[in-house]
């Protein structure tokens, strides 16, 4: 049989409420407790930062974006931007997560990306993902790594991505799983076949495949059956938006809530690459953005009190550039927007030095510059959230010489 036949599609791929939130109230003691989680969520297709946090304070901001600048925040019209700080504003299809911000559980930093100037999406995502800006050889990825240097716990699933193939991020010695859907997490042949017959077929024929030995796979599959993680209903009254995006995040909060030792989490959202038709406040970025901001309230809302052990940090491997183009969108830029919550978070705030809009202060005169390294946004949640004793050095060959943004409590 030919090994590529073992993965059946759409089972596996296995590899080595307005107010304030709950969790915010949890005493000290409790959140301690239990062990941290870091969820990464990569918006692949390079977010327009300018409009997912839109900088309408700058005046810059809306003359070079004629078709496609939201509007400033007016007090009570819904429809528009939702107000942050009298300078910056989430998009209103993000206004699910005001209340994370008014509850300062939601954190912004703004102007962040790499340094390296690609524009090519599968460079800069391998880049980030790597966590070595213009270095090409790295053989694992940051999340990887970081799995590495916690202490030792066994746990099966202290690392999993929700994805297709594990992505560059979990590649490495940390032992991630990559697990399309949880309630069909199996090994299965392509026909038919006694489970005795093919678990020893499997163990002489997919190691490779699957980056592990048999036997850690299928104690794997029965490990997570035992857990009940998938008969877990969304809890809180979580809806989830319906799709991928959702279906991933409530699978995290799943094998949160089962408690399986998961400790570092990687989903994906697809869709941000906006060159036609962007949009403003209605439009293809917005639906995008809809999606986002629906899936990361749900997961909150869902995890409940469990939050205070949870980090979400979201990342895209580049900005779109300030200026719209003839298609009423944007091109590939340099920075963009990002975002952590959680309940160690230090929220309410948006984070990093504003460059400014106006043409001097572009990167190559077109694009947001780059004010805050990614290496050090990432190396701060790693350390002050995860507990990783030297979070700089998750990025090889990097110096941390900033300040810290002092995004956790």
């Amino acid at each position: 049989m030919h090994r590529r036949l073992f993965l059946k599609s759409g089972a596996c791929a296995l590899v080595g409420s307005v107010g304030t939130p709950r969790f915010l109230v949890r005493t000290a003691g409790a959140a301690t407790a239990r062990r941290k989680v870091l969820v990464a969520v990569f918006q692949r297709g390079a977010v327009d930062g300018l409009s997912m946090v839109a900088p309408h304070g700058d005046p810059e901001y809306a003359a070079v974006r004629p078709g496609i600048a939201l509007k400033p925040p007016r007090r009570g019209d819904s429809d528009l931007a939702v107000d942050l700080d009298g300078f910056f504003a989430l998009h209103p299809a993000l206004e699910p997560l005001g209340h994370l911000w008014s509850a300062r559980a939601l954190a912004v930093v703004h102007a962040c990306g790499s340094p390296d100037v690609t524009r090519s999406h599968f460079d800069a995502q391998d880049y980030m993902e790597s966590g070595t800006p213009g270095v090409k050889s790295t053989p694992d990825g940051w999340l990887s790594r970081a799995v590495e240097t916690l202490p030792a716990r066994r746990s099966t699933f202290r690392a999993i991505a929700v994805t297709r193939t594990l992505p560059r991020s979990l590649q490495g010695g940390g032992g991630a799983l990559a697990i399309q859907s949880i309630d069909r997490f199996d090994v299965r042949a392509a026909s038919p076949a006694p489970a005795s017959g093919f678990e020893s077929l499997y163990a002489q024929g997919a190691r490779d495949l699957l980056h592990g030995t048999g036997r850690e796979t299928f104690e794997a599959v029965r490990a997570l059956k035992q857990s009940g993680a998938g008969r877990l209903a969304p809890a809180n009254g979580a809806d989830y938006p319906r799709g991928r995006f959702g279906d991933s995040l409530r699978q995290v909060a799943q094998l949160i809530r089962a408690d399986v030792g998961l400790e570092i989490a990687f989903v994906e959202s697809e869709g941000w690459d906006t060159h036609v038709g962007q949009g403003a406040e209605q439009g293809q970025l917005a639906s995008r953005l809809r999606e986002l901001g629906g899936g990361l309230a749900a997961f909150a809302r869902d995890l409940g009190d469990r939050m205070s052990d949870v980090a979400v940090l979201t990342m895209s491997e580049f900005g779109r550039t300030v200026a719209e183009n003839g298609n009423r969108g944007t091109d590939h830029g340099h920075a963009t927007a990002m975002l952590v919550l959680g309940g160690g978070v230090r929220g309410g705030k948006v984070y990093g030095r504003w460059p400014g809009l106006a043409r001097e202060q572009r990167f190559e005169s077109r694009d947001l510059a780059v004010t805050t390294d990614f290496r050090a946004l990432f190396a701060e949640v790693a350390g002050r959230h995860l507990g990783v004793a030297q979070p700089a050095s998750l990025f090889p060959g990097w110096r941390d010489t900033a300040p810290a943004l002092g995004l956790f409590v």
